[in-house]
């Protein structure tokens, strides 16, 4: 079977990764894919949010299946516009891409079921979102409610934060239309855990659950990213997982039900285990990035089997199989991170690491042959072994071995798990 993937992170890269150890895959394309995805599948340059020449492409190429990475075109229709042309497609269609396009539709629909999260309130007028967070105090936590890259979220420690934040979305637009709406939660204490789920409409079933590190410096602080890091499983806070499953993930398919949404996909639930259990941070559509690429080597059944029990509502009768052992990623984030980053600095890369490393490009691009960034997060560092402390010290130490001027990490993932 022909394969594309659609997108060109890390996130992608994993799948691409896993779907080659698949014998159902016959030739793999991604669309528009990075210099590591290249030495897997064909590069197609097309971006993933221009859907109409996607759809020609497939239709040309006679793709059997199309898997969709980022959220943008979920969001923007690529489903029904790939069915329209009766070609096989893995993602939830727009409308229930909706549970992460909109925060303030993802909260009705948690309200309507009584799935456990944060108390918010939320704001289309910018006086009015002020005049609540004064009334409320801090900390508070202010949120984009259209998508923003996974960078719309302020976790603000003062009132001056929080009004710094609310301008910047409201008033500056730093996120376009995605801040035309907020949504203004009260602030969660607790860890925070991913759990992604399989779901065909009516089965859900959890993978590993890992955990993202979304500041971008040790010890969880400073700005949000788009993830430095994951590792998975996450031993101290596994106990949680049958309430997660009864509490959300279930309740959570059956309100889409209720509102006519058949959603056959991932569904990511980032959560915030408190002292009072499990409440959801957010809701995404797809795998996460990073989490994906911690997860993905873990799963010992056949991604394709997996996506195609889904599309055909059967994922009830698959047992899926999870290996044992513990995996982490370490992200290398190009200089001005989370900023604006800088672009064009060349990468040095050790020789192929082995069965149980991969380092998944995210952020890169080839100009004359070099390696150099192109993004924020350049590249995960995924390491895999019979223990997360095996698998940390395998993954920082071949980041040991990276170089590219003005590179950046976290030094401290997986260090939760680990006491």
């Amino acid at each position: 079977m022909k394969i594309l993937v659609i997108g060109g992170g890390g996130r992608e890269h994993a799948l691409v990764w896993k779907l080659k150890q698949s014998p159902h895959a016959t030739q793999l394309f991604c669309a528009p894919g990075n210099p590591g995805i290249a030495e897997l599948a064909e590069c197609v340059p097309i971006a993933a949010n221009v859907i109409a020449e996607l759809t020609e492409f497939a239709e040309s190429q006679q793709i059997g299946l199309t898997i969709v990475g980022p959220e943008d075109p979920l969001t923007q229709g690529i489903v029904e516009q790939f069915q329209e042309h009766d070609l096989r497609i893995f993602g939830p269609n727009r409308v229930a891409a909706r549970l992460e396009g909109s925060k303030a539709f993802a909260k009705s629909l948690m309200a309507k079921r009584g799935i456990p999260t944060a108390r918010y309130a939320e704001f289309d007028n910018y006086e009015k979102a002020l005049q609540y967070v004064r009334k409320q105090g801090a900390p508070i936590v202010i949120k984009a409610d259209g998508l923003a890259a996974g960078k719309g979220v302020t976790v603000a420690q003062s009132l001056d934060e929080a009004e710094d934040a609310l301008t910047a979305v409201m008033q500056r637009k730093v996120f376009g239309e995605a801040g035309t709406r907020v949504i203004v939660e009260e602030f969660m204490t607790g860890e925070e855990m991913t759990v992604l789920a399989f779901s065909d409409g009516h089965t859900v079933k959890p993978m590993i659950p890992s955990q993202d590190h979304k500041p971008v410096f040790d010890g969880d602080r400073g700005p949000n990213t788009g993830g430095m890091g994951a590792y998975a499983p996450v031993p101290h806070l596994q106990h949680h997982l049958p309430e997660i499953q009864s509490c959300i993930l279930e309740p959570m398919a059956a309100v889409l039900r209720d509102e006519g949404i058949v959603y056959q996909g991932v569904l990511y639930a980032g959560l915030m285990i408190t002292a009072g259990g499990p409440k959801v941070v957010e809701f995404n559509v797809r795998f996460g990035d990073p989490e994906a690429q911690v997860v993905l080597p873990l799963l010992q059944t056949d991604l394709v089997e997996i996506i195609d029990a889904i599309l055909d509502q059967r994922l009830d009768a698959l047992d899926l199989q999870w290996s044992e052992q513990a995996s982490l990623c370490v992200v290398a984030a190009a200089e001005g991170y989370p900023g604006p980053p800088v672009k064009g600095t060349p990468i040095g890369l050790p020789e192929t690491p082995g069965d149980s490393l991969q380092i998944f490009h995210a952020g890169t691009a080839e100009y004359d042959g070099q390696l150099v960034a192109n993004g924020g997060r350049g590249l995960g560092i995924t390491a895999w072994a019979n223990g997360l402390t095996a698998a940390r010290e395998q993954a920082y130490d071949c980041l040991e071995q990276i170089r590219f001027p003005g590179m950046h990490f976290r030094q401290d993932i997986g260090l939760k798990a680990l006491g």
